[in-house]
């Protein structure tokens, strides 16, 4: 009854054997994954996310290519939404003015690089 075929099981089957051990897949839409050590940040962007809860035991799975970064630095952490450099210094060269009054203009405008421009010529 049980013999023989090899092969893998079916996803189906799978998901509901799981499910009688009481373990729960959830796929999570997930539009970026940061992991961060001391000496980088791992970037996955578009990665393939999903949740296992066994039994209140939760697991995460990644799946994808990560993009190595250096450790992100205090001051862009806590503003949140920090205008890029290049940006800055877009704006800076653009209208001639230092790259503080560039950061200034960028944030009062949100970083929108066309209003900075405007606001500072």
């Amino acid at each position: 009854m049980f013999g023989g075929g090899g092969g893998g099981l079916n996803p189906r089957k799978m998901e509901q054997m799981m499910k009688q051990m009481g373990i729960d897949v959830e796929d999570i839409d997930a539009e970026e994954v940061v992991i961060r050590t001391d000496e980088h940040d791992l970037v996955f962007t578009d990665a393939e996310v999903t949740k296992m809860d066994a039994r209140g035991q939760e697991t995460y799975q990644i799946i994808g290519s990560p993009e190595e970064r250096e450790a992100g630095d205090a001051d862009a952490e806590d503003s949140g939404d920090a205008i890029p450099d290049d940006d800055v210094e877009i704006v800076a060269m653009r209208t001639g003015a230092s790259e503080e009054e560039a950061r200034a203009a960028l944030e009062a405008n949100d970083g929108d690089l066309a209003a900075a421009v405007g606001d500072l010529e």
